[in-house]
């Protein structure tokens, strides 16, 4: 769970056994309490280099519209491309392990004071900083939106229609992504037709 090893000029950053892969996705689970967003892309982008901002924000998109955790789906997709099924079971398996246990122990733990006002405020409190982690962790990717084959406009108005739909509006979040997903992918999907073609007549 140490340093990265730095890899050799010109090649990309990459687990380089299974055993580094269970161990990294453990240490973001176990720091993923709340904020887990601002976790893995601090751990996944900036400290280990496997991803870059760009295909963090492509793979935590496909993530988020597969069914279960997001972050769980995001670690065998990452497991799975450079291990294939034993990747996904390794990452799988750091994201569980050890978070399962030290729940099942805090679980047996607080059963007995989870209804006292210092419990539930310090929750709250958790609450609001978790919220404070992911709003952060949104602005500090913004920028790689700037190549994104849809637009910055485009890119700009659909937050801001999504933000309304569901903290204006309180629209259901599967509506949302059916609604605002489906027509940016097919937005994005026509633009990057536009784009092959340009090239071809090139």
């Amino acid at each position: 769970m140490g340093t990265p090893a730095t890899p050799p000029r010109g090649e990309k950053p990459r687990p380089h056994s299974l055993a580094e892969l269970f161990w990294a996705f453990t240490w973001l689970a176990l720091q993923g309490f709340g904020g887990v967003l601002a976790v893995v892309q601090a751990e996944l982008v900036e400290r280990r280099k496997w991803l870059t901002r760009e295909e963090f924000i492509e793979d935590w998109a496909v993530a988020q519209i597969m069914p279960g955790p997001n972050v769980v789906n995001l670690s065998m997709m990452i497991g799975d491309r450079y291990f294939g099924l034993r990747g996904a079971l390794a990452a799988l398996a750091g994201m569980l392990l050890f978070p399962l246990l030290i729940v099942l122990a805090l679980a047996a733990l607080l059963s007995g004071v989870a209804e006292a006002p210092q419990v539930q405020g310090a929750m709250r409190g958790m609450g609001a900083v978790a919220a404070g982690l992911i709003a952060g962790t949104g602005l500090k990717l913004v920028a790689a939106l700037r190549r994104n084959v849809m637009g910055w406009a485009v890119c700009w108005g659909l937050i801001a229609t999504t933000f309304v739909a569901i903290a204006g509006f309180r629209l259901p979040l599967a509506w949302v992504l059916m609604g605002l997903g489906g027509g940016a992918c097919i937005w994005a999907y026509r633009r990057l037709g536009t784009a092959a073609s340009g090239d071809v007549q090139e």
